[in-house]
């Protein structure tokens, strides 16, 4: 009885999630966020049902494909699907009812709600695949969708642009997967995971493949210039691309995979040194951005690196772990930021805020709420999972270069956190006044404050609900435990420092270091600029220069001319206008052609006629 009925729920809350599709090509923008709300409550069932038993199920429904090995429709309701849909179907609706404010004088508001649901679709879809194929379509879907959705405001060539480059360096990504796809096709025949995951060892191959798709879908160092461009978006896809969907996919295909990925120490140690980079390196440029949503990008990305370092620890639990608690606050800033940044008529720049506090008491009370969980503040939802990570970091034999940037990141984080809450809400403010109350409408401040709820309450459900019965008994020193904070505290107080030196004693230089980190290392003028200006050199030189001016013209008009010239020069000589040469040119031809024909004739057979 309780297999069907947790069955039963989980796919009436897929179910109520379709349905909207189905009714109308274009459904009402309140119809889909109520289908949202109803989803999350339904969702809620199965997963008291899995806390209070524990119980998992595979679902195998029809053959979808025949091959050599037949293909199903089937789905996996696990630890990691099962927790993970009513956190996304939450956050979701939190933004879908936000977004009902935030873009409610865009025209296409009823398409712009149908993208953000099938953008969770495809996300659930993935989520919830038990083989390859499955998982290959939610994959593409996310990717889809999120093209569409940061190229919302189409008309925009920083919007478009932006959107082509998150598609080209997703698809950078995507050749790792389909290369993996290739390879567990043809040598063990099966995209089925539990088969796949029964091999006693996995070649590398394939699980460098899975890294690479996790790097360009997860914006890892390397493939991540396009996560800060999304920001050209609006701010709900922002929010709902950061928190519970698109970058948190290719972290999820290496936390499903970690059965296969553990067996492999090279590509445990490639995650635990991509993470430790991707950390470091964004935050350090979340420390020079201005734009208020380019700073909360690059603190997504450096809470990705975060999880793809746990993941080199062998620790996936602890990752999906902070993918929930990290939907909760991240989503709840962003949405914040899009308040600040209606509320001051399209701006985005820190430097011309301050002092909101008064103008936008709940906004600003969450995004500090947001940062102190970012940080890492003692129960708030990101401390539960930030603190448990560096805690294995300390108690592991790993790479200690990774454990040093990892802690560094860690004091950066509280560092730019504190910045953006320096800028935003201290001291006078520095923007035009506004002419009316900025917070106004339950659709503005309730999916904010529902976030907040669950940035306050997720960290405790997670150590009542997830702590495993039988936990592993830890001997750490006193300055191990206490690392993750004291670390915290260091890049807090050394900021506050910073800021009191910058505002009051003497004015902030402009290093070549900071010039290097607010350009992102100049990654993008190397990749984007010069390589490709470089190239455009090259083969015009090469097409041009040499093909067309060169080869082409000596071979062509030019040889044709020099070989007109010197004829013309040759026969000019035999124009002498002598009327006795002509006559002796004309009289030799003659004789010539008298010679031959005289010769021809005497070497002629007899004619005889046919017999």
């Amino acid at each position: 009885m309780t297999m069907v009925l947790f069955y039963s729920s989980m796919m009436m809350t897929l179910l109520i999630l379709v349905l909207p599709m189905f009714k109308s090509p274009t459904p009402p923008a309140p119809n889909i966020m109520q289908a949202t709300k109803m989803a999350f409550m339904s969702s809620l069932l199965p997963t008291m049902i899995f806390t209070n038993t524990g119980l998992k199920t595979t679902t195998a429904h029809i053959t979808w494909m025949p091959m050599n090995f037949n293909i199903n429709i089937n789905f996996l309701f696990d630890t990691y699907s099962t927790m993970f849909l009513p956190v996304a179907l939450f956050v979701t609706w939190a933004i879908m009812d936000f977004a009902l404010w935030y873009m409610a004088s865009d025209p296409n508001l009823n398409k712009f709600m149908k993208y953000l649901l099938l953008f969770l679709i495809t996300m659930i879809i993935l989520v919830t695949a038990n083989n390859m194929l499955q998982l290959f379509l939610g994959w593409e879907g996310v990717g889809i969708m999120s093209f569409l959705l940061i190229g919302w405001w189409h008309a925009r060539t920083a919007a478009s642009t932006s959107a082509l480059q998150a598609v080209i360096y997703n698809r950078i990504g995507d050749i790792g997967l389909i290369l993996s796809l290739a390879w567990l096709a043809m040598e063990l025949n099966s995209w089925e995971m539990q088969q796949l995951f029964s091999h006693t060892s996995t070649p590398i191959l394939p699980l460098l493949g899975l890294v690479l798709a996790a790097m360009g879908k997860s914006a890892q160092f390397g493939l991540h210039p396009w996560l800060p461009a999304a920001m050209e978006g609006p701010t709900p896809v922002s929010a709902l691309l950061h928190s519970s969907t698109m970058v948190v996919a290719g972290i999820f295909l290496l936390i499903r995979f970690h059965p296969a990925m553990q067996t492999s120490s090279l590509a445990l140690s490639s995650c635990l040194c991509l993470g430790a980079v991707t950390t470091t390196f964004a935050a350090l440029c979340a420390l020079t951005q201005n734009d208020i949503k380019k700073i909360i990008a690059f603190s997504t990305s450096s809470q990705l690196g975060l999880m793809m370092f746990t993941l080199g620890l062998n620790q996936p639990d602890l990752a999906f772990l902070h993918i929930i608690t990290h939907a909760f606050f991240k989503a709840m800033l962003f949405l914040c930021s899009g308040t600040i940044i209606h509320g001051l008529q399209d701006e985005q720049d820190i430097r011309k805020m301050g002092g909101l506090q008064k103008m936008l008491p709940i906004t600003t009370s969450c995004i500090t709420l947001g940062n102190l969980a970012l940080t890492g503040t003692p129960f708030l939802a990101g401390f539960y999972t930030k603190d448990a990570i560096i805690e294995a970091m300390n108690t592991s034999y790993l790479n200690a270069w990774a454990l040093i940037m990892t802690l560094m990141a860690t004091a950066l984080t509280a560092a730019y956190s504190l910045r953006l809450t320096f800028y935003v809400q201290l001291q006078n403010p520095r923007h035009i006044p506004l002419t009316s109350a900025a917070e106004i409408g339950p659709n503005q401040t309730n999916p904010i404050i529902r976030l907040a709820a669950g940035t306050i309450i997720m960290g405790l459900l997670i150590t009542t609900l997830l702590t495993p019965n039988s936990p592993q008994i830890l001997t750490m020193t006193t300055l191990e435990k206490l690392a993750a904070l004291i670390v915290t505290g260091i890049g807090l107080i050394s900021a506050l420092d910073m800021a009191q030196k910058t505002t009051h004693f003497t004015w902030p230089q402009n290093t070549n270091l900071y010039t290097s980190l607010t350009q992102l290392s100049f990654f993008n003028i190397i990749l984007h600029r010069m390589l490709p200006q470089k190239n455009m050199n090259f083969g015009s030189h090469l097409a041009l220069q040499l093909n067309d001016l060169s080869w082409y013209e000596h071979i062509g008009p030019k040889m044709l001319k020099t070989l007109n010239t010197w004829l013309t020069n040759k026969l000019s000589q035999i124009h002498t206008g002598s009327i006795k040469t002509y006559l002796s040119i004309f009289t030799l031809s003659m004789l010539s052609c008298l010679m031959l024909t005289l010769l021809n004739s005497t070497q002629t057979p007899p004619w005889e006629p046919p017999r």
